[in-house]
């Protein structure tokens, strides 16, 4: 990335200048950061193949945002292939600061609403902690 400042006035000390650059350089690389999309979907049902459908929809949603550009980092997507094979839990209680991690990188919170959603303990977390960040939520119909 280039960035050049110009017309600064010649009694302006370099020092200030250089300065001037880095800032806007670290403006630029946190602005390029935070352009990853949250994408929430609920999971947890007693029903094994409720949980794959569920699955299943999220990653057809997030490849379906990744094609048209857009960063996603999807939780179930990302986390249901390593719960599954290693015998973690699947409730949102385990993976509350996972994806509270992630979610301080993100720019937008996209809710995907599948038949559920609304009665998901996960997603009204992910709610309160997109709320807490100041991270804007839009919804979307699967």
């Amino acid at each position: 990335m280039t960035v050049t400042v110009t017309n600064y006035p010649d009694f302006i000390p370099n020092w200030v200048t250089e300065l001037a650059l880095e800032v806007t350089k670290l403006r630029e690389l946190a602005k390029q950061r935070r352009q990853l999309v949250y994408l929430a979907s609920p999971y947890s049902d007693p029903l094994i193949t409720v949980r794959l459908r569920r699955f299943e929809t999220a990653c057809k949603v997030a490849a379906k945002l990744m094609a048209e550009g857009i960063f996603v980092y999807s939780p179930i997507a990302h986390t249901h292939p390593i719960a599954e094979a290693s015998n973690l839990p699947l409730g949102f209680e385990f993976w509350e600061r996972y994806d509270r991690a992630i979610l301080q990188c993100c720019h937008k919170m996209i809710v995907i609403q599948l038949p559920g959603w609304e009665q998901s303990k996960g997603i009204a977390a992910e709610l309160e902690i997109a709320k807490e960040l100041g991270i804007p939520v839009e919804y979307m119909e699967p």
